[in-house]
């Protein structure tokens, strides 16, 4: 395959996220001030400090060491926090900064450790694994967790080069078809005594945002009829510390709603490696229909009466040019769901429960 042209999450964002799945307190982002700003800002709602050494042309020739332990000297002041990662960026690695010197410069009574990423490492999983590693060597979490990790890190790369963002060349973005045809395919088969199914398997925090597809359906269920079954990965024990509050809350917010997940398979974090266990699930249940939110493409059976839901513009494009035609998209999940403890509604969710209040 040729490379893939369409711009896509970089090493040095993937590793500020699983930093925050880490619950360290502040990330220095060692480069300069607009490295990765928009990650950034949105990771700051999450609670974690995102904050940069700031570096200018005369620190690609004469180092970023001084600014960088300024820097962290000032998060010590400000901040007083526990942990601190200080994460490379293409031009402190590509000058070679020797961000541990700064560190033991700095000399603040904190856990400060460095992750050693930039954005041109390839593959964005790869920063990710960075900062793993780096928060293992740093005690933030154990080796079998950090292992954990990196295997469903892998499985996730190839999910994508095989079906997703980054399995064609180019894919432009699209807001896809309303949600209305959709709806009424799935009021149609509530009203007329059919059996659905819906499967979330959703990355992260964007569960909190696909949780209200089963939410919907299930208020459905109980206005039209029919049978649902509901299959989600919301395990509240597997993941990293935020991943499984992630779950956790979910799960209750489900709970107190009125909604029972039929099959739990795996947690937030295992999407990937998922999809055999959910199909197999599905296939016990024998739907009429079937509904994939999240990331459909991590369900091998995919097939093209199913409806799919995700939040990708440019996966969206990729369902709807392959031949999946019922593929809608909640665009812009991933700026509500930032810093939340409940269910966010779907505008699919939205658009069902208007159909089927009548």
């Amino acid at each position: 395959m040729s490379a893939i042209i369409h711009p896509r999450p970089n090493p040095i964002v993937a590793a500020l996220y699983t930093l925050r799945d880490m619950e360290v307190e502040v990330s220095v982002i060692h480069g300069p001030a607009g490295c990765g700003f928009m990650a950034a800002r949105m990771l700051e709602l999450a609670g974690m400090r995102v904050v940069t050494s700031g570096m200018r042309e005369k620190d690609l020739v004469f180092g970023g060491v001084k600014p960088l332990t300024e820097t962290l000297k000032t998060v010590k002041e400000k901040f007083d926090p526990k942990t601190v990662a200080v994460v490379g960026t293409c031009s402190s690695m590509i000058i070679g900064d020797d961000v541990s010197a700064a560190i033991r410069a700095a000399n603040i009574d904190c856990n400060v450790f460095p992750v050693d990423c930039h954005a041109c490492m390839g593959d964005n999983t790869l920063g990710a694994v960075k900062a793993l590693e780096a928060g293992r060597d740093a005690g933030i979490i154990g080796a079998e967790e950090a292992q954990r990790q990196k295997r469903l890190l892998q499985a996730a790369t190839q999910m994508e080069r095989t079906s997703g963002l980054t399995s064609k060349e180019y894919l432009q973005p699209t807001q896809g078809p309303t949600k209305l045809a959709v709806c009424r395919r799935i009021v149609d088969n509530l009203r007329q005594g059919k059996k659905v199914a819906v499967v979330m398997l959703a990355k992260k925090e964007l569960a909190y945002r696909f949780a209200d597809v089963p939410l919907s359906v299930d208020e459905a269920r109980r206005a039209l009829g029919g049978s649902v079954f509901t299959v989600a990965n919301l395990d509240p024990e597997k993941g990293l510390p935020r991943i499984r509050r992630y779950a956790r809350e979910i799960s209750e917010d489900l709970e107190n709603k009125g909604v029972k997940i039929d099959e739990v398979i795996g947690g937030l974090d295992e999407y990937a490696v998922m999809g055999e266990e959910a199909q197999a699930a599905v296939e016990r249940f024998g739907p009429d229909l079937l509904i994939l939110a999240g990331l459909p493409h991590a369900y091998p059976g995919m097939s093209r009466d199913d409806i799919l839901i995700t939040d990708q513009p440019r996966q969206l494009f990729n369902y709807l040019s392959s031949g999946y035609s019922h593929a809608v998209g909640e665009i812009s999940s991933h700026s509500m769901v930032m810093n939340v403890h409940g269910i966010v509604p779907t505008e699919t969710g939205d658009t069902l429960r208007e159909i089927a209040r009548g």
